[in-house]
């Protein structure tokens, strides 16, 4: 339960999500620091592993898709930043444009809000716009 809930962050009264987003940045640092193949293997295993401990959480807690839960965004965000030169810029750029993203929920990030239940659910609304954020990354660095 720790683990959905960012270590505590999520707990954080206003803007947990955003509190949560930044529980990656270990994450981050680390995967940074592997080797391309090692990395893509990392983030996929969290995305897994967060999928998993999403719907357990979900399911203990008793709420669809609680705010609390923020293992989500971290997993989203990791995404954003796979494969990223780990610079303040690229850090602050991609935490930008990934809270953004997951706020505003454009259409691909909509999609998988409304279209998967529980821990799927929870997680792959982030993980597309984690994806969304990365192009524009790309595109920007």
């Amino acid at each position: 339960m720790a683990a959905a809930l960012g270590g505590g962050l999520g707990k954080i009264p206003k803007a947990p999500g955003t509190f949560g987003t930044l529980a990656a940045l270990p994450l981050i640092i680390l995967f940074g620091r592997l080797g391309e193949g090692w990395a893509v293997f990392a983030v996929v295993t969290l995305i897994l592993v967060s999928v998993w401990i999403c719907d357990e959480a979900e399911a203990i807690m008793g709420v669809k898709d609680p705010g609390a839960i923020v293992l989500d965004e971290v997993a989203g965000y990791t995404v954003a930043m796979a494969g990223m030169p780990v610079t303040g810029w690229t850090l602050v750029a991609g935490f930008l444009l990934f809270r953004v993203f997951d706020i505003v929920k454009p259409g691909p990030v909509r999609y998988f809000e409304k279209r998967f239940a529980g821990g799927p659910g929870i997680v792959l609304d982030d993980i597309a716009a984690g994806l969304l954020s990365a192009v524009v990354l790309r595109m920007l660095f």
